[in-house]
Parts: structure tokens; sequence; C-alpha cells
């Protein structure tokens, strides 16, 4: 699946870059930004969330100290002195099977009213695999993508700067805001990691080129293309269904990030007022 989706070894990755993984089937496929040392941070739903403590059986509230919330710890094997200390206190994320977990004791923290995440990379890739999402990709590269929500025309920030916002978002009370699946889901986090943009206003729809493939979707029109064809026993046309198809990868191309006109640069402390006022 390399031209469809870029799958890539977990020997790979590098602090910084934002991979996603496949759930249900390649159904839809779930983001998050590594930031080294075998270590994730992604945004959740409660349903997400749920099935990770079905799985995996963790707490969703380890209250790791403020010390543990920094590039250097999150980058190393393990976290610090203090954070183990916290967890000795008697605090557990995981009393089930441990074999798939890489780092038990912090694997699923996140503050209670965020949704924002910290796991292991072995449990954000779950039973799947992990991909890249790629960055500064050409139009006619973006417009050729089957599925959306794999790559975009907007160059990625340096990788340290990802890195920063992920984990200070992480370790806000209320991390990336309250998640909506149309308009702030797990890519919506990772697209703003990697490049601080946002939507302005109050949109349908975020970034997220998931979801935007599916609004855009061409079979409707397509299907009722055909029905009218078929009641009115005319012809139809070998380059009609090319022709909607083609429409609905430009519409997807033009709800990018780095193409829809909307958008604009918030600085990581920022994130929460912007919502607020924002309204979402």
């Amino acid at each position: 699946m390399g031209y469809l989706s870029h799958r890539v070894n977990p020997d790979e990755l590098k602090p910084g870059d934002h991979i996603y993984t496949w759930r249900t089937a390649f159904t839809y496929a779930h983001h998050g930004i590594y930031v080294g040392g075998d270590k994730v941070i992604h945004f959740t739903s409660d349903l997400e969330n749920a099935k990770a403590n079905s799985v995996w059986n963790l707490s969703s509230s380890l209250p790791l100290p403020s010390s543990c919330l920094n590039s250097a710890c999150l980058n190393s094997s393990f976290l610090n002195s203090a954070c183990l200390n916290s967890i000795d206190s008697g605090y557990s994320l995981h009393n089930g099977d441990s074999s798939s977990c890489l780092r038990t004791y912090y694997c699923g923290f996140h503050h209670p009213e965020s949704g924002v995440t910290l796991s292991c990379l072995n449990c954000f890739i779950g039973t799947g695999s992990v991909y890249l999402y790629q960055y500064g990709v050409s139009k006619w590269m973006h417009m050729s993508r089957i599925r959306g929500g794999m790559c975009t025309v907007e160059p990625s920030d340096p990788p340290q700067d990802v890195t920063n916002r992920a984990i200070y978002l992480l370790g806000q009370e209320k991390g990336f805001g309250e998640y909506d699946v149309a308009r702030n889901n797990c890519e919506d986090f990772a697209l703003y990691c990697k490049t601080e943009l946002m939507i302005d206003g109050k949109p349908d729809t975020g970034g997220s080129g998931q979801v935007n493939s599916i609004v855009t979707t061409p079979w409707k029109p397509v299907l009722v293309e055909i029905a009218k064809k078929v009641v009115l026993r005319t012809p139809m046309s070998p380059l009609a269904v090319p022709v909607i198809v083609g429409r609905h990868l430009y519409d997807r191309y033009k709800h990018d990030i780095g193409v829809r006109g909307d958008v604009i640069k918030v600085e990581v402390k920022d994130v929460e007022s912007f919502r607020l006022y924002r309204g979402y």
C-alpha cells in the first residue's frame, strides 16, 4: 500500500512524525504525533478511550507530574524518577496482560477533561500497521490519492516545534478542546501540531482529510445521474462518472488545510482561548 498510504517500519519513525494506523478493517484511520522513545501523543474521543480501556485495561487519568512533560523526558526510553515515584504511590495503568504494551506505567495518560493522550507505540498501532502522513505534496499527488486523510500540500514545521506543541497540549487540563468527529478530531490535532494552523470561524468541518473526503463524496451524484438515465431511458455519456469523480477530488483538494483560505496560525499557548472565542 506504499502509494495509496505510506506504510513505514516503526524503526524508521522520527520525533515529530505524523503517523496513523487503520482501524476496523480500514474503515477509518487514527492519527497521532510520534514524540520519540516509542511514545505517541494523540487526540481521542470517549469511544476511542473506551476501546483502549477494553483492550488494554487502561486507566484514564494517571497524574503524571509536570516535570515529565518535556521533550527530553519523553524522548528517553523511560520516564524520569519523579514520574516513577508518582506511580509507586499507588497508581497503575495496566492490570492485565502487558505483553504488547511497551511502557505500561504511562500508557494511556491524559487529564480527566482532555482527550490528548500519551500512549506507547504498540498500543497506538494495536493490531494494525503504522503509516506516515505526508506533507508538502503536489496538487496532483493530493488529488490522485483514492482516500483522503493521508497527505496535505501544506509543509510541516520543524520536528522540535511539532513535538513541543504536542507535549504542551498533553500537559493542559483542557488539551485540544472537545472532540468532534467532524470539526475537531485526531487528524485535526496532528495537523495542528505539524503546521500551527487552525480553521478560523466556525466551519462545518475542520482540516481532516478523512472527513472532507466523506463530505465531498461523489457517489451520491453519480447514483443520481445513473438513476435519471435509467428512468428516462437515455444513454449516459462514458465521461459522466469520471467528470463527477474528478470534481470530487478537486473539491477535496480545495478543503485541504494548505489550500483553503480560512486558516490562521495560532500559537499553542493560545489554542484554548482561540477555541473559546470561536465557540468550538
